[in-house]
This record gives C-alpha cells, sequence and structure tokens, in this order.
C-alpha cells in the first residue's frame, strides 16, 4: 500500500556550530435542562478514566507485558488499517555541504495549523527545516491534510456533522499519524539518514501529531511535542475540547488514561514543552501529565530521559522554546549538549502588513498550478476511504450460530464496551410529576422521562415506544396500530431528548464529541436508557413480555438495546435509516468496520421483528433470518 511523499529538495549552506487549580474553556452551558446532568455524568466519567493511569504505574514488568496489546489498541484507536494511496506534500532541508557518504540525524517536522492556502502549511514552518539542515541534519517538513496543496478537513465532527466518522472509526488524527509513519519510511530509505537518529517534533496541531507519531513508531528515538496535549480532566469538564479540531484526538474506544499515549514512548527521550498561559493546553493539565510521565519513565530507570520546559507567554514559539526544542534534539541525536544561541534565525513574520518568508511560499509548492494536482488524488474524500468499512457476507444456515456470536463479539469489544454487562433495572424515582410519568434513574446520574400510556394497567404484553426527539405528550398513529388489545404502552425518553435535552452549538458539539474521548456515544447512553427500562418494566410487571418500537433513529435505538438484552420479545422499527452512513442514522464508535444496520438487524433472529421500510438494503436482513431459520419471524411493511 503506497502512499505518496512529493518532496520539494532545498539545500541549505551551513555554519559553525506542580498542579495548578483547574483552567476550564470558557462558561458551561446552562440554557437547557439536561446540561447539569450530562456535563456532571462526563465529569465523573472523565476522572474514573483519568485515575486508571495508576494502573500503569503498577510495576515496569506490568507496563512492558501490556505493552503490546496497548499498541495494538492504540492502532485500532487511529483507525490505521489497510489504506488507500494519499499524495503528501513536502520540503526536504539537508546541509550542502554534507560530505558523500556521510549518513546524517534527521528530523521529521510536523506542522500545526496555519493557513497558508495554496502554498500548504509547511511553508509557515520553513525556518525549522532551515536551522535543522544548517546544523547538519536533513529534515522533512510535510503538509497536513486540512492545510496541505491538496486539502482536506480536520473537523468533520467539530463542525461539519459528518457524525459517521464516530461510526466509520475514522478521526483526521489516524491520517496525520500514518503520514508521519511514511514520512519516515522515506527518511530511512534515503542514503545521507542514519535511521538510528530520528527525530520528531512540531507545535499545537503538530506538538499532539509528535505524539502520534512517536507512539505508533519506535524508528522515532526523540519526541519534542510543543504544545500538543492536555488530558481528559481538561478535555471534558473543563471543556478544553472546544478549542480544538478533531485531528487533536482519536476515539477511546478502549478506555485509556490520554497520558498512555505519551506513555509509548517511554523510555525515549521526550521534551515535553508548553506555555503558561496557553488556554488549549492550560498548565493544570500540562503539570498531571509530565507528573504522569515522569513516574514512568522511572519505572525503566530513565528518569533523566523525560523533562519539560514551560515558557512565559501564550501559544506559540518563543526564543526559549526554540533553544530548548533544539537543543534536547543535538543532545540525543548528536551528543551535543551545549546551549543553543541562534535559534530565531531565517523566521517567517506574519504581521498584517509586514510579511515576509526567507524563501517565497510558492517556490516551496510542490504542485506548482492546480492543473499540476495528480486527477487520482483521494486526499479530499480520504475520510471516506481511510478506514474500509466492514463487508459482511450473509451466513449459510449451518454457519448461522457462530456468524452470529462472532458479530456479536467484536460489536462488544469495539462498539458497545461501556455498556454494563448486565444492565441493572432502572430506578423510578419517588417524587414524580404526574399520576402516569416519572424521571428513571438509569445510571449513577442519569435519568430519563418514562410515561405509562392509557390502558396499561395490567397488561398482557408490553409495547415501549423510544422517543425520537422534542417532547409530545402522545405517540404517533402507527404505534397505536400496533398495538394489540391486552397490550400496555409506554414512552420512554432517552437520555438528551426532550425533558434531559442539552444545550447543541455547532461547533464546538462538545456533548457528542466528549463522549468518544471516553470511549462512547451519546447513542450508546441511549441504548443503555432503553434497556435499563425493559428490565424497569418487566420488574413492575412481573416479567410480561416487552417488545420495543421506534420510528428513525430510535428505530434503531431500541433494535439495539434488543440485540444487548435476548429477553426483549421483538422490534418493532418504523422507518428505521438503512446504515449508519445516513446522517440522520444513530452512531456507535467503530461499528461500520464490524458491520452495518442491515446486519445487525439480522442478529435478532430468531425473534420477532417488524420493519416499515422500502428500503432494499434490508432484504439483506430477511437473508440472514432466512439462514437463522425463522423467515417467519420478520416482516418486512411498506
Amino acid at each position: 500500500m503506497k502512499i505518496y511523499l512529493i518532496v520539494a529538495l532545498v539545500l541549505v549552506s551551513g555554519f559553525g556550530a506542580r498542579t495548578a487549580a483547574a483552567q476550564p474553556l470558557g462558561q458551561p452551558d446552562r440554557g437547557e435542562p439536561g446540561d447539569q446532568m450530562i456535563q456532571d455524568y462526563l465529569a465523573r466519567t472523565a476522572a474514573r478514566i483519568q485515575d486508571s493511569f495508576t494502573g500503569d504505574l503498577k510495576s515496569l514488568d506490568s507496563w512492558r507485558q501490556n505493552r503490546e496489546r496497548h499498541v495494538e489498541e492504540y492502532y485500532y484507536m487511529l483507525g490505521l488499517s489497510p489504506r488507500p494511496e494519499l499524495y503528501v506534500t513536502g520540503n526536504l532541508y539537508r546541509p550542502s555541504n554534507a560530505k558523500s557518504g556521510e549518513k546524517l540525524p534527521a528530523v521529521f517536522y510536523v506542522c500545526g495549523h496555519s493557513g497558508r492556502g495554496r502554498d500548504g502549511n509547511k511553508t509557515a514552518f520553513q525556518s525549522h527545516g532551515m536551522w535543522f539542515a544548517r546544523h547538519g541534519y536533513v529534515c522533512l517538513v510535510v503538509d497536513t491534510l486540512q492545510l496541505g496543496e491538496i486539502a482536506a478537513t480536520h473537523h468533520g465532527t467539530y463542525n461539519q456533522n459528518r457524525w459517521w466518522w464516530h461510526s466509520r472509526g475514522y478521526t483526521s488524527a489516524g491520517v496525520e499519524c500514518w503520514n508521519g509513519v511514511r514520512g519516515i519510511d522515506y527518511l530511512v530509505s534515503r542514503p545521507d539518514v542514519d535511521p538510528e537518529r530520528i527525530a520528531v517534533t512540531g507545535i499545537s496541531g503538530g506538538g499532539a501529531a509528535t505524539f502520534w507519531i512517536a507512539a505508533a513508531d519506535e524508528r522515532v528515538k526523540v519526541a519534542v511535542p510543543v504544545s500538543g496535549m492536555a488530558d481528559l480532566v481538561s478535555y471534558v469538564p473543563n471543556r478544553v475540547i472546544n478549542g480544538h479540531c478533531d485531528c487533536m484526538f482519536l476515539y477511546n474506544t478502549f478506555e485509556w488514561p490520554w497520558t498512555r499515549i505519551a506513555g509509548l514512548v517511554a523510555p525515549r527521550p521526550m521534551l515535553f514543552v508548553n506555555s503558561d498561559n496557553d488556554g488549549i493546553f492550560p498548565m493544570d493539565a500540562n503539570d498531571r501529565v509530565i507528573n504522569q510521565l515522569e513516574r514512568l519513565y522511572s519505572l525503566f530507570g530513565a528518569g533523566d530521559r523525560v523533562d519539560a520546559v514551560v515558557s512565559v507567554g501564550g501559544h506559540a514559539y518563543r526564543k526559549d522554546i526554540l533553544d530548548a526544542t533544539y537543543r534536547f534534539i543535538n543532545t540525543h541525536l548528536k551528543q551535543d549538549a551545549k546551549p543553543v544561541s541562534d535559534s530565531e534565525v531565517d523566521l517567517v513574520i506574519d504581521i498584517p502588513g509586514k510579511q515576509s518568508h526567507p524563501i517565497e511560499p510558492q517556490k516551496l509548492r510542490v504542485f506548482p498550478t492546480d492543473r499540476d494536482i495528480p486527477a487520482d488524488q483521494l486526499n479530499t474524500t480520504i475520510d471516506q476511504h481511510f478506514v474500509p468499512m466492514a463487508d459482511v457476507k450473509v451466513p449459510s444456515s449451518r454457519e448461522f450460530q457462530i456468524w452470529k456470536l462472532a458479530l456479536q463479539a467484536e460489536l462488544r469489544r469495539v462498539a458497545f464496551r461501556t455498556l454494563p454487562e448486565p444492565i441493572p433495572a432502572g430506578k423510578m424515582e419517588a417524587v414524580q410529576e404526574s399520576p402516569v410519568a416519572g424521571r428513571l434513574v438509569t445510571e449513577e446520574g442519569i435519568f430519563v422521562r418514562l410515561e405509562r400510556m392509557p390502558k396499561s394497567s395490567d397488561p398482557k404484553r408490553i409495547v415501549l415506544y423510544v422517543q425520537n426527539s422534542g417532547k409530545q405528550d402522545s405517540v404517533p398513529t402507527w404505534v397505536e396500530k400496533v398495538r394489540q388489545p391486552g397490550e400496555g404502552l409506554y414512552r420512554c425518553e432517552p437520555r438528551g431528548i426532550g425533558d434531559t435535552r442539552w444545550t447543541v452549538k455547532n461547533p464546538p458539539n462538545y456533548v457528542a464529541r466528549s463522549h468518544v474521548l471516553l470511549g462512547s456515544t451519546v447513542d450508546t447512553g441511549r441504548v443503555h436508557d432503553v434497556l435499563a427500562t425493559v428490565r424497569y418494566l418487566r420488574t413492575i410487571h412481573n416479567d410480561v413480555p416487552v417488545v420495543v418500537a421506534g420510528e428513525g433513529p430510535a428505530a434503531i435505538i431500541a433494535a439495539y438495546a434488543a440485540l444487548w438484552d435476548p429477553e426483549i420479545a421483538g422490534v418493532i422499527a418504523h422507518n428505521p435509516p438503512a446504515t449508519h452512513m445516513d446522517p440522520a442514522a444513530p452512531q456507535f464508535l467503530n461499528i461500520l468496520r464490524v458491520a452495518d444496520i442491515a446486519d445487525t438487524l439480522g442478529l435478532l433472529a430468531p425473534r420477532q421483528l417488524t420493519i416499515a421500510s422500502d428500503d432494499a438494503r434490508f432484504q439483506k436482513t430477511a437473508a440472514i433470518y432466512k439462514a437463522a431459520g425463522a423467515e417467519d419471524k420478520i416482516s418486512l411493511e411498506k
């Protein structure tokens, strides 16, 4: 699998040689009734996951025993799977006076968010390539996916409403990581590069990418991330996530404490650099991360290989940052620990009305004109290709049971692992707002509205209607039509709907994006709510059978609740989306890497399933039911 690295070669002449108070980003939302509830829930979950890093510090043997599994999980959470071809534009800087046959140390420089339009953001960071080349390094500076010569986006869930990114397991962080790995492939292929002396560094988005790449690729011998990492307590309850685009985050499928990402670099040398007035990488998080890293490195007896630098100022490079970065890399790649005195040379000046570049940006273009951009580039649509979708085949009747168990196990492992097993019945609060409705607590700190509809006092069977959105005092006509005589009817508003709705702003989509940093999605929580509600209903109605029903996205929420509770008697899905790629579909982490809706509904066989839809893709669901010997249990209606 190739990823093209296009390099414009530049020759450069050489010359002689403590924890602070929490720092939130803005005020919490308080405009909707569910804001406090969901924010408290996210804060508790973030603290629980972050505290689990103490387990990583148990012993060096324990860390080493778990490391292989951690690396596998890390690659999965970045979506690093077989990939299509990408064009990555960059500039290579090397000493013009390098001797023939000499093996030089190399630096992979990762650019931050600096818009330079058609020239690519590599042009904004050219001074770093020049400095390294002047001091005997080969330095490769590459464009990012969003701000390169062939521009895509980092902001799929930040403001583009591409919520299927979550179901695809796609994050732009994965692309930046893989571009780095392939960039290092290029560097080690060069006859003038010493493959045992490679460093990676960058600021902001480049600082985050420094972590991604160094953690993924052990060929990186030195890492200097500048303003590139906070932690879960900072990102989520302190809302620092709102200051970041999607390239700063992986999807935390396996509920990692965030410092574990940086910990994968240990015991290789790392300099953790930050600024004391950086609002999107605040100092309280900085102190927690470096303290944890120092503890981890100490297990290796390598406490001298990790250090921190704090600069006075905001989110930017300054002389002390540059001096420290260059000196640290010199120390560990060239055994030269002398202070650096010439860090601020060849600087790009980017002040309105006063802009200057050592090398004119257009001269650093790889593709001089738009006509030169390859027609076969996939960069602009890479989110649709980078992480492959599963292609699930309909099993034979002989294979069905094994097929079902394997598919369910993988769904549990990577898409629904945060659901408790089993989920306890919800608990009705003593104070109810009416004789027929109340607040059902489905898990700690989360409650939903549950309403008993008329004629439900002593039912033979119960239909639980899962509300889709908004608030309504009655159920749709189609629900009443599927309700049989003697059946009870309840209406449930899962979290974030109706009485527990929370603030939604696009951008930054705080609640939805925070969930994936904690290994879940909003819709996973809604499945939890339905499961807890069903078990509550069976408790108060002496195990009367319960059928779940929903319309549109809520139909899939109801169906997935049935997937994880085999005692749910059946599912009625009215106009459900047929794929998680549908913008209206509920989203679950990584689910499209395992199966899509037509496949997962087939897992409900042999229970009764009614699908009211004319979408032909549900014929596959019917074929799966036939393989299960349950073709009489599925009804496809228009």
